[in-house]
């Protein structure tokens, strides 16, 4: 497919995710971000089609639905420093990126090497320099950036671990996801206490680590 047919799919896929009813902030930002760039070439023609895609080994680049809602849900605006755990092929990363701005950052976490790799490259084909990514434990986040406005969580948990709510500012906001088989998309507001907000029934690759599934 080339440039002219990316673009173009890219559009039909923004018009299909504006009927459900995306924020046209994100909107905006999904239409800059070249998805073709994210998956591999093999399946660069179904890159904004709305279903998730393999990525290899067990992994996946999630559907534009299901990041386009995440990035609502978080509310994010220009400058937040956010942390997001789980890179993949570092699409959420982009989009997040895109949103906040060259003012803002995405720290991003990734425990397996290759993937830190791959979305490390296509970041950076894609011309992003406010994203950076990280080999790690995503369950312990990255304390050394901390606080930080929001925090994405890309695998599903058994529940929020302790250090990512730990490094989350006063009135920030993570999205995660949380089960093993039935999994729910929450929204955790930190206040004077913590409130979780049920938003939607999903299905995510487990957060391995820690404060993971074993």
């Amino acid at each position: 497919m080339v440039e002219r047919g990316y673009e173009e799919a890219g559009k039909r896929m923004v018009e299909h995710l504006r009927r459900q009813g995306i924020s046209e902030v994100v909107l905006e930002a999904m239409m800059r971000v070249k998805r073709h760039l994210f998956v591999p070439p093999n399946l660069s023609d179904q890159a904004y089609n709305d279903y998730p895609l393999p990525i290899g080994e067990g992994q996946t680049i999630s559907a534009p639905h299901m990041v386009a809602m995440m990035c609502d849900y978080l509310d994010l605006r220009k400058g937040d420093k956010v942390l997001e755990v789980g890179a993949g092929s570092g699409y959420h990363a982009a989009v997040i990126a895109e949103i906040i701005g060259e003012e803002g950052h995405v720290y991003t976490i990734e425990r397996i090497e290759w993937l830190v790799d791959f979305s490390m490259s296509n970041l950076k084909r894609a011309g992003y320099k406010n994203a950076t990514v990280s080999l790690g434990d995503g369950t312990l986040g990255l304390p050394e950036h901390a606080p930080y406005d929001k925090i994405d969580v890309t695998c599903a948990a058994p529940d929020v671990p302790p250090p990512l709510l730990e490094q989350l500012k006063t009135n920030g906001e993570m999205v995660i996801p949380i089960g093993r088989y039935m999994q729910e998309l929450y929204l955790v507001k930190k206040r004077n206490g913590v409130e979780k907000e049920k938003k939607c029934d999903v299905a995510f690759v487990p957060l391995r680590g820690r404060y993971g599934f074993r």
